[in-house]
């Protein structure tokens, strides 16, 4: 029965979305996406309203607008360890995380918009009978981001800008139990919903007419849910042990992000941008879970993450091939978290490379098109998690094609 507790406590990570691990990847601009999702020092529209609400108010213009959506295509493999010569391949729906920016001008320092997205929702599917259908099977997860946002203009040169964040958070997840009884396993659906609040704040400079700069913070949220529904389905035998009209509460921080970007004018037509970024998932030492009503088979639980603080790497390229044609191209290094032996498949987290290309077209002078495709490739890693002495190898992939439009006037 240990290993079923522990195997309830491990999923829970799932509950809740994680920035950059189980493909939950940061697409919140089609254009910055182009750009290896660069963008803290970069003048892009009203997308600035994730990555830097203080160059909001540096925009040309009264009105602006933006808004897209992608599809992401990932993949999973896991060859368990040997003696073993079992592998699976997981067969995941494909998400389609979307973003939406307005904003309009008050006066010629003062701007003031709202930004929507849903940068963490993804979806992963093991199957109902791989080896390791005790810790998930399958689960489809979404969080909506909602950023009400001002932006002042201090000097010519300087701007500061930020707004709150409410978060709207929602899981439905599967997985087996490994019951000892005659009549076969049973098996769980938890699924919930949850709002949590933060903030983003940021600054941006213009520290020459050729070179920007900017910095970002965008706050610890931390993600409570209670009264979840847990439903369990298990042997007639073992019914008493997993009470109908259960419920649990789990709670997780989302970690805080720190970035500074600067963006370079190197000619009339190349604009060059780098992103350094840092994040605090140390705030992630363990799961506490807990079940409103527990029996001797079902009991509440503890786990160990001690997840580590990381950075991702950004650069991005941005050319004008023509008077209404910009193209685009990026590439960004993204350490994972997660340490040895505390490796799981709900989250095969590797630190990963994104390759991505994009581009704008203008079709008049107020509406572009803007698309991006990114590829992430997940270094192959040999691990795996103690506590349930899980071990085997990963791999991951992702294609990330998207597609959008900009409107300012």
């Amino acid at each position: 029965m240990k290993y079923l507790f522990l195997t309830f406590a491990a999923v829970m990570l799932l509950t809740f979305p994680v920035k950059a691990e189980g493909y939950q990847v940061n697409l919140q601009g089609q254009k910055q996406t182009g750009m290896g999702h660069t963008g803290t020092g970069l003048l892009l529209g009203p997308s600035s309203i994730h990555f830097n609400p203080g160059a909001l108010s540096f925009l040309e213009g009264k009105y602006f607008f933006s808004g897209g959506i992608s599809g992401v295509i990932s993949s999973n493999t896991f060859v368990k360890a040997q003696p073993s010569v079992y592998s699976a391949e997981s067969d995941n729906p494909m998400g389609t995380p979307f973003t939406f920016y307005g904003a309009t001008r008050l006066n010629e320092r003062l701007v003031v918009g709202i930004g929507a997205n849903s940068p963490y929702g993804n979806s992963l599917k093991w199957g109902d009978d791989w080896d390791g259908r005790y810790l998930i099977q399958d689960i489809s997860l979404q969080a909506i981001y909602v950023q009400p946002t001002v932006s002042y203009a201090i000097t010519p040169n300087i701007s500061i800008g930020g707004g709150p964040v409410v978060v709207f958070g929602s899981v439905d997840l599967n997985k087996a139990l490994p019951l000892e009884s005659a009549d076969g396993e049973g098996g769980v659906n938890l699924k919930g919903s949850t709002t949590a609040y933060g903030y983003n704040l940021g600054l941006f400079f213009r520290v020459s007419p050729k070179l920007t700069a900017g910095v970002n913070y965008r706050a610890e949220v931390l993600m409570k849910l209670e009264g979840g529904d847990a439903i369990f389905t298990v042997p007639p035998s073992m019914a008493g042990n997993f009470p109908d009209n259960n419920t649990f509460s789990a709670e997780l921080p989302m970690p805080s992000n720190l970035t500074f970007g600067i963006g370079w004018k190197a000619t009339d037509k190349l604009l060059l941008a780098l992103d350094i970024q840092s994040v605090g998932w140390s705030s992630y030492d363990e799961l506490t879970f807990d079940f409103e009503e527990n029996t001797a088979a079902l009991q509440d639980s503890e786990n160990p993450r001690n997840f580590e603080n990381t950075m991702i790497y950004r650069i991005g390229a941005e050319y004008a091939a023509l008077e209404s044609l910009k193209v685009r191209a990026g590439i960004y290094y993204d350490e994972t978290p997660i340490p040895s032996d505390y490796l799981t498949p709900e989250t095969p987290g590797t630190n990963k490379t994104g390759i991505s290309t994009g581009f704008s077209w203008d079709l008049n002078a107020n509406l572009t098109v803007d698309a991006s495709l990114l590829y992430i490739a997940g270094e192959e890693r040999e691990d795996g998690y103690a506590p349930l002495n899980f071990y085997g190898t990963y791999n991951t992939s992702a294609w990330i094609p998207g597609i959008g439009l900009s409107w300012s006037f």
